[in-house]
This record gives C-alpha cells, sequence and structure tokens, in this order.
C-alpha cells in the first residue's frame, strides 16, 4: 500500500535539500581551494589549508548525510506511515552540530581532520586550547544523536509493520522458501542503514566520548589503536550509508519513469543482506599499514573490501540497465543523473577495490588515490543521486520541467568532476601524498588540472541549485 508524505515531512524535506544545495557549494568551493594551493596559482598558509580541508572532509559527509536522509525519508513514506517530527528533530540537531563543527574550525583553529584521530584533539588543545576541540567532539556528537534517535525510530515502526528487522530485510523469502517478492527496495534499503548506521553511530560516541574525558582530564587516556579502530567503524559506515539512502531514489525514480516496479527478487535480498554484513566489516581496509592490527583482521578488510564492492552495486546497475531497457523512458534531469550516478559508483568502486590489496595499500593508501576514488563514488555517484532527486521533487511535488539548461548543466557536471577525479588517480599513481597543504614540482600539474575541473564543476552545481531554488515556487504551492 502506498500512502503520501506527510506535509510537515514535506517541507522538512525542503529545508534538507536547501541546507544540502547551499553548503554543497561552500564545500566545493573549499575544495577549489585546496587545489588552487596545492598547485601553486593561491597561496594560504598551511593553518588554514588543515582548517579548510577539515572543514570539506566532515562538511562533504555532512552533505551526503542530508541529501540521502531526505531521499530515504521522502520514499519510504509511501509505504510506512512516519511521525515528521523525528525528521524535522534530526534536521535541526545535525544543523546544531554543523554550527558548533564550523565555529570549533574557523573559530577555535580545530584542524586535526574529519577522522579527528586520538589522541590529536588533546594535543590540539594544548596549542590552542580546548575550546575549539570541544566545540568540535560535540558537534559531531551531537549530529550523530540525532540520527541515532531517527534510526531507532524508523527501527521500531519497521519491526511495527513487517514483525521484525529480519523481516523487512527479507529473511521470510530467503531463508524460509516464502513465495513472490520481498518488501520494497526503499523498505530494504532502510533496514540495512538502520542497522549498519546505529552500529557505526554508536562505535563514534564511544571514540567521541572518551576523547572529550581524555582532554578534560588527561590522566584518562584510551588505547591509540582501540581509538582508531572505532573512529574508522564510525567514520567508514557513515559514508557508506550515505550511499545506501541515496540509491533508494534511483529504485524509485527510474521504476516511475519507466512504469516498472523494481521488484525485490531473491537475487535483490541476497545481495542487501549480505551487504549489511560486509560493510560493517571492511572498515579494517583502513589499518592494512598497521602492523599491531591481527592478521586474520587484516585479511578481512582485505577479502570483504572486493566482496562488498559486489553485492548491492552489481544487483542495481543490472537492475538499472535492465528496468530502462527497452521502456522508452523520458530522459529527463532526475533521470538522466540517477542513471549517470549508477556509473559513478561503479568506476568509483573499482580503486577503492585495488586499494584493498594489501601490497597495493602499502603504497597507495596514503596518496591521492583514494580521495580520488573517494570523490568518483561520492560526487559522481552519491551527489549525483541528491541532485537528481533535488530535480525530481520539484517535478514531483511542483511543476519542474526539463530544459537545454539542465542538460548543459549535467554535461558540465560529469564532464569536469571526470577531470577532478582523474587528476586525483593519475597523481597517486605517482605517489602524490594526500593531505600536505605544500607540493612538489612533479605534482602541481595534476593539482591545477584538478583545480581548474573543479572550478568548472561549482559553476555547474550553482547553475543547478539556482534551478531548484526556482522550482521551489511551484512546490511551495502544493505544501
Amino acid at each position: 500500500m502506498e500512502s503520501s508524505i506527510h506535509p510537515l515531512a514535506k517541507k522538512t524535506v525542503i529545508y534538507y535539500l536547501m541546507t544540502t544545495s547551499i553548503l554543497l557549494i561552500f564545500m566545493m568551493i573549499l575544495g577549489v581551494i585546496m587545489l588552487l594551493n596545492q598547485g601553486e596559482m593561491i597561496q594560504i598558509s598551511p593553518e588554514w589549508f588543515y582548517k579548510i580541508m577539515t572543514a570539506h572532509g566532515i562538511g562533504m559527509v555532512g552533505v551526503a548525510a542530508l541529501g540521502g536522509t531526505s531521499i530515504m525519508w521522502y520514499f519510504l513514506s509511501k509505504y510506512i506511515k512516519l511521525r515528521p517530527s523525528i525528521f524535522l528533530q534530526n534536521f535541526t540537531l545535525s544543523l546544531i552540530g554543523i554550527i558548533l563543527i564550523v565555529i570549533a574550525i574557523f573559530g577555535f583553529n580545530f584542524s586535526d581532520a574529519w577522522t579527528f584521530l586520538y589522541p590529536l584533539p588533546a594535543q590540539s588543545a594544548q596549542f590552542y586550547g580546548v575550546t575549539g576541540p570541544l566545540l568540535f567532539l560535540f558537534g559531531v556528537l551531537i549530529l550523530g544523536v540525532g540520527y541515532l534517535i531517527m534510526y531507532a525510530y524508523l527501527a521500531a515502526r519497521l519491526i511495527k509493520e513487517y514483525g521484525g528487522l529480519g523481516k523487512s530485510l527479507g529473511w521470510d523469502y530467503i531463508f524460509r522458501g516464502k513465495k513472490g517478492y520481498g518488501p520494497p527496495p526503499a523498505v530494504v534499503a532502510t533496514t540495512m542503514v538502520v542497522i549498519t548506521n546505529s552500529t557505526a553511530v554508536i562505535a563514534g560516541a564511544i571514540v567521541i566520548i572518551g576523547s572529550i574525558i581524555n582532554i578534560l582530564i588527561p590522566a584518562i587516556s584510551m588505547d591509540p589503536m582501540l581509538a582508531k579502530h572505532l573512529t574508522y567503524a564510525f567514520g567508514h559506515v557513515f559514508c557508506n550509508a550515505t550511499i545506501y539512502m541515496a540509491v533508494i531514489a534511483v529504485y524509485e525514480v527510474l521504476s516511475h519513469y519507466t512504469k516498472r516496479p523494481w521488484k525485490s527478487n531473491k537475487a535483490f535480498l541476497i545481495a542487501w543482506n549480505a551487504s549489511t554484513l560486509f560493510t560493517l566489516m571492511i572498515y579494517t581496509h583502513h589499518l592494512l599499514m598497521d602492523f599491531a592490527v591481527p592478521t586474520w583482521m587484516l585479511i578481512i578488510g582485505q577479502v570483504f573490501s572486493y566482496a562488498n564492492g559486489l553485492p548491492v552495486m552489481v544487483v542495481t546497475a543490472y537492475g538499472a540497465l535492465m528496468i530502462v531497457y527497452r521502456s522508452g523512458i523520458k530522459w529527463d534531469f532526475a533521470s538522466s543523473l540517477l542513471f549517470l550516478a549508477m556509473f559513478g559508483w561503479v568506476a568509483g568502486a573499482i580503486p577503492a577495490i585495488i586499494d584493498a590489496t594489501i601490497v597495493v595499500n602499502h603504497v597507495m593508501h596514503n596518496t591521492k588515490w583514494v580521495p580520488g576514488h573517494f570523490h568518483t563514488y561520492m560526487g559522481m555517484g552519491v551527489i549525483a543521486m541528491i541532485l537528481g532527486f533535488m530535480y525530481y521533487f520539484n517535478k514531483k511535488e511542483g511543476s519542474m520541467k526539463h530544459n537545454h539548461f539542465d542538460t548543459f548543466s549535467i554535461a558540465l557536471y560529469f564532464t569536469f568532476f571526470t577531470g577532478i577525479v582523474g587528476s586525483f588517480l593519475y597523481a597517486g599513481s605517482m605517489s602524490t601524498p594526500r593531505r600536505w597543504a605544500v607540493h612538489m614540482p612533479e605534482w602541481v600539474l595534476s593539482d591545477q588540472i584538478g583545480a581548474i575541473s573543479g572550478i568548472f564543476v561549482v559553476l555547474a552545481t550553482v547553475l543547478i541549485t539556482v534551478r531548484f531554488f526556482t522550482g521551489l515556487k511551484g512546490v511551495g504551492k502544493t505544501t
């Protein structure tokens, strides 16, 4: 049974998307500034570079999370009646967390990167005072609490509606031989996100609270390796969850455009169940260079990083091709971006799988190869899905129509985003380090190519955002 989204939730989707689009432009500008500095086209101090790097890293994850959440809630509302106050509460706590993080970075000089690896916050406190690290950590903690509350509520609704999270993941069809098709893809994906990201946020809360205590009471310390595990169990899974939320738009929108239902067959359900398990395990590929980590854990990091790239990604990419094939689909901004996002997701996974090989990882992991893969699946995958949903939302809830301006924006965005990720991957292949404010002469050319490409990507994103805001006028009449 399908139901309509609550009017308050619809307005809250607009709040999410407005915030997402504005933050996206600012975060992209910060990324371009870093590339311009590395490419010796402008000059900023190392102190400012690392503040910008910190803001860009955590800011882009926040952008993806806000956009992905709006997609998940909007489409899940078709199948389950949801209380919009929870949705609004998560937005409010996210906004508070973002404000605290921005104040910490630019007001109190916190520049320990989005990973805030222990004991860096405490060491930063010795140089710049405790205010910056505490504001940053409390900001991330508040943001995480907002998501944990939302996931707990969604888990309760899924359990009530389907009789358990196992059933909303399709276990009746996988293990008990139930005939037909499982729960809608939006329900299956939401269940996966609730399980994996709740675990991630709890891991993050533990290490954040430990860091806060260490700053206030230095005598109380944590094991640095345990802290690193908790940090990456939080950060890596949280980043992954953004694409699993955003991909719901691919299922729903392409199904709507082709008038072909995207069915949850057994292969689809098995893929999502496998990814639920694998996503919780593969953060260990960030620890392949840590000799103190048990060998069995490093093997898990390598093997399951290979495996995780296949289940959902292959099923979704193949499904997108099949649902579109001979469907007579009308290509517009939403359908084009969501279809192209499949390319971004698949293309981004390839260098990630290469980097997950231990012998390669030892050479490549601390190079620009890693932001190369990350920007591919994030910028050309997750963000493309969010931008596509922004157009779809205005079209579905308002009266927005595709024009040649939109076609130009898509071409501009994907052409020059390919330039960014290409420059990163090329730089990584010749061992250009990531997170360095100053580069050697032989690395500068790739930085300049990335910077110029980035400027055009920002321009394309501004054009897309302007179209989104102008389209909201029609939506306002229906909300």
